[in-house]
């Protein structure tokens, strides 16, 4: 009896022990979770959500904030949210797939396509080629800043009224000069306004039938014109005029004028779906490989280590550096989200997204730090 109760007081101590062991010694932070904890305190988001997809086809979501900031409620999970410029991604996977089928040569002029549209002051659709449209090699000078009101006071804009707003500038560079790049939402709005040429049908539904529909994205849409609201679950979103600024709610917006360059909705877990079957070799059912390797040929963006491909940029991984791995995807702002997507050769891929319109470069960083932490996890 004495034995027994020895043996059992010895294993109860050695229990303790362990447990207290194990106390000490905290469970290793979510590389994933870690970086959407950064946004809130780094930005003031309100929320943030994330889905990593491993290279088995597995996902993990993650949340952290509020969903609403005034009534606290519980960010949902896998939640909708506007994507902006992640847009231009599968605007230029819709052109590829053009080109594939021999309906558009990337290095025709868009005189080709649009005679006579794109004209201005150092502007000339007969030098500018589809190419650099999707590479922001064009030249062309960006429109987006002048339609902001109109975005956040919900006014429907025509693609037709965002191009004249854009050719109201003077062009940044000659088509193509060397050395220079120069980011463009303009380069998207002639390029949607191409597919509608040669295909005879909106670009909306381009995009649904040849990659939504394509690849099974069950929470991807592209709004209708006039569509203000979200569809389905999603957190608010918001944006701060200035520092120190109190949040506006701007979730409900009219997305138009951003088009071809920024008006769709995803979430998390499709947008990794979607960059992980566009970066895939053997199988990848958005492009064949001639065409996705004319979307990874890629020119410099000016800052070491990044480039430009055709609607995607090659980043740098700080978990990769030495071996030159790198990132494949884009990011997004809009009045109320800020979003980065990528995938790696791999096929892992990683979507990040907060409830706050990233307005400076610093915002933009800190999402992309968030990205690659969970790439890197």
């Amino acid at each position: 009896m004495r034995t027994r109760l020895a043996l059992t007081t010895l294993a109860l101590a050695t229990a303790v022990t362990a447990g207290a062991a194990a106390a000490a010694t905290p469970a290793r932070p979510d590389p994933a979770q870690q970086g959407l904890e950064t946004l809130l305190h780094s930005n003031g988001a309100p929320g943030a959500l994330a889905s990593v997809m491993d290279h088995n086809g597995n996902l993990h979501t993650y949340t952290a904030g509020v969903g609403d900031r005034d009534t606290h409620a519980k960010m949902p999970r896998d939640g909708q949210v506007r994507i902006g410029s992640i847009t231009k991604t599968f605007t230029a996977v819709v052109v590829l797939q053009l080109v594939g089928e021999g309906k558009i040569g990337l290095d025709e002029p868009v005189e080709t396509y649009l005679p006579n549209l794109v004209r201005g002051k150092g502007i000339d659709g007969r030098h500018i080629t589809v190419r650099q449209l999707l590479q922001h090699t064009s030249g062309l000078p960006d429109y987006e800043d002048d339609v902001t009101d109109d975005i956040l006071q919900r006014r429907y804009l025509r693609p037709r009224d965002a191009l004249d707003v854009a050719l109201g500038h003077e062009a940044v560079f000659a088509p193509g000069e060397k050395g220079k790049w120069g980011y463009s939402s303009t380069n998207y709005l002639v390029a949607g306004l191409i597919v509608e040429k040669v295909t005879g049908r909106p670009l909306a539904e381009q995009i649904d039938r040849r990659v939504i529909q394509k690849i099974g994205l069950r929470h991807t849409y592209f709004p209708a014109p006039g569509e203000t609201t979200i569809r389905e679950r999603h957190p608010q979103g918001y944006r701060q005029e200035s520092p120190g600024a109190l949040l506006r709610d701007v979730t409900e917006i009219a997305p138009s004028a951003s088009w071809a360059g920024g008006a769709m909705v995803s979430t998390e877990s499709d947008l990794s779906r979607f960059f992980s079957e566009l970066l895939k070799g053997d199988g990848n059912r958005l492009l064949d490989k001639k065409q996705l390797d004319q979307m990874r040929t890629t020119v410099s963006m000016g800052r070491d280590g990044y480039n430009a491909g055709l609607g995607i940029f090659s980043t740098p991984l700080p978990c990769g550096r030495e071996g030159g791995r790198v990132a494949w995807g884009h990011n997004g702002g809009i009045p109320g989200y800020g979003t980065w997507a990528a995938a790696t050769d791999d096929g892992r891929a990683a979507s990040v997204s907060m409830t706050l319109e990233p307005r400076t470069g610093e915002a933009i960083k800190h999402l992309e730090e968030a990205m690659n932490a969970a790439l890197c996890s």
